[in-house]
Parts: C-alpha cells; structure tokens; sequence
C-alpha cells in the first residue's frame, strides 16, 4: 500500500462508541497503516539489531466488551510473539502517536535487564534524548520527560525492573497527534527511524 502518515479520523477512532463500531473502523483505517509500517520497519530494525525482528499488529482479539484505547505494531526476534521480549511499538492513542523501545510485565528476562541498565546508569541517563520519555505502565498514556527526571529517579525505575515481578519499562518518544497530522509521510518515517536508532542502545543493553 501507499502510505500517506496519519489523519485526523485515525485518532478520533478511539472516540468512537462500542466495541465493535471502534474495531470496525481501527481495521478499515488503521490496521492497514500498521501493516505497513510492520513490513517497513522489520527489516530496519533487523540490521540495526543485528537479528532477525518480526512485526506483529495488535489485533485485539480477547477483547469482548470494552474497546481499545490504543492499538499498535511492535518488533520483536520472536515470529510468534513480542511480550516476552525487549521490543520495539510504534502505536496511537487518541492524544499521540508513540515510539517504545518496551519490556513489560510477561517478560521474563527483567532482573537481568534491570541489573544491566543499572551498570550502565550514567551512559543511559547522558544519551537519551531530554524531550524523550519514559514509562512504567504500558496501559496508561502518560509519561515523564527524561529530561525532568534525574539519575536517582531512572536508577529508582531500573531497581524496580530488577527486583518486582510486575514492573515494566519503556522509553521513547510521544509525538502529539496535531503534529503527526501535520507530517508527511517521508518525514514521518525519518522521524521514527531516527527514534529507533536513538532507543538502539537500551535494546542491545537488554
């Protein structure tokens, strides 16, 4: 397909009432542009990582009452699933398009994780970028900026991730939707690659 960035109407999908009128109109309108930037990005990310990284569109489907909020394409080195290892989303809520480098809570690997970004606290704290972002809680919108948190605070999370069973993190980039709007579409794939190559690190660390 030709892909033409993202609309208005791609947002305002997740206002739309009911489980199955928002799904019917996530599938139409978006998905399609989720597929695309899967197949776009996969073989990116896989020289980059340097293994192979399949794509898996969120396809929502345990869901039978309430509808999405959000919805994504993430990359992982696993052709059957992605939430069990460090990967990559490229997603939408409503208020923003966001780029994760994730590991959330089904992974196993986070002890390890958190002891690795521990050893590397000063590196991580320095190179990423002050206007990106970081989470805790793949299911909420919300994020701090790296730049509003200090090195006590990002070793407070990777303890977090070492020692509790449910933490997750994430790192990124929240790209508000009026912007992304905005974009062309060959500005708006420079932007997201250049987020991946700058949220590398964290994945070679994991």
């Amino acid at each position: 397909m030709e892909f033409n960035g993202f609309t208005k109407e791609d947002f305002d999908v997740f206002t739309i009432a009911g489980l199955d009128n928002r799904m019917e109109a996530l599938i139409q309108n978006v998905r399609p542009k989720l597929d695309f930037l899967g197949s776009y990005y996969a073989p990116r990310l896989s020289e980059l990582a340097g293994e192979e990284i399949f794509a898996h569109v969120a396809k929502h489907a345990r869901r039978t009452k309430n509808p999405p909020n959000d919805t994504w394409v993430a990359f992982a080195s696993n052709p059957r699933g992605y939430k069990m290892l460090p990967h990559f989303q490229i997603g939408l809520w409503e208020t923003h398009l966001f780029i994760w480098f994730a590991v959330i809570y089904e992974c196993n690997q986070k002890p390890q994780i958190g002891e690795n970004f521990l050893k590397h606290l000063n590196q991580i704290h320095q190179t990423i970028p002050a206007s990106y972002v970081w989470s805790e809680d793949h299911m909420k919108p919300g994020a701090s900026e790296h730049g509003s948190l200090s090195k006590e605070d990002l070793q407070a999370s990777f303890q977090r991730l070492k020692d509790v069973k449910k933490a997750e993190i994430l790192c990124g980039c929240h790209l508000d939707r009026d912007i992304v709007i905005q974009m062309g579409p060959s500005e708006l794939l420079r932007s997201i690659d250049d987020v991946f190559r700058k949220i590398l690190p964290l994945y070679k660390l994991s």
